[in-house]
């Protein structure tokens, strides 16, 4: 199985009275996501689903990489790609998806990096996961620990 992780674009600062959840994508934000996914696109990634947070920033990258990856399904929210989620929780939902052969997984900070590191079974791993990058990761096995493999990772100034 193939999952690709997307952090969500640039988005709005926090104002006084907004809830985070409702922070949306910047123009800029959707510039750059666009020529990120184009070359995702170019790199073959055709997710068979894709899964978002529920936050305004996260699923509007959704769409967009929908838009541009030419997946035409719904798309599949998920309260276990929010900021603070945890892996093994995450994990949970992708192993009750295991007959997909790739999923797109959309969210956010710190979450992308911490899975990313519980998906190659190093947990204690950093990741410096840009706002808008994308990473690869080939599951070889999907039981109560994955095993992973890091194909790529794709930062937003690479895409430019």
């Amino acid at each position: 199985m193939q999952i690709y992780l997307l952090r969500h674009g640039i988005a709005e600062d926090p104002r006084p009275g907004q809830a985070d959840a409702n922070r949306a994508l910047t123009p800029e934000g959707v510039k750059r996501l666009r020529e990120t996914l184009k070359r995702a696109k170019t790199a073959g990634v055709a997710p068979a689903m894709i899964v978002t947070s529920p936050y305004v920033r996260a699923r509007q990258t959704a769409e967009l990489a929908a838009e541009i990856l030419g997946y035409e399904e719904a798309l599949v929210p998920s309260s276990k790609l929010t900021p603070m989620a945890s892996p093994v929780e995450t994990w949970g939902e992708v192993r009750a998806l295991r007959r997909e052969p790739s999923i797109l997984l959309v969210g956010h900070e710190p979450h992308m990096s911490s899975f990313t590191g519980f998906l190659l079974g190093a947990p204690e791993m950093r990741v410096d996961f840009k706002k808008g990058a994308m990473v690869r990761i080939e599951l070889l096995e999907l039981g109560a620990q994955p095993r992973g493999v890091l194909k790529w990772m794709m930062a937003p100034k690479l895409a430019l």
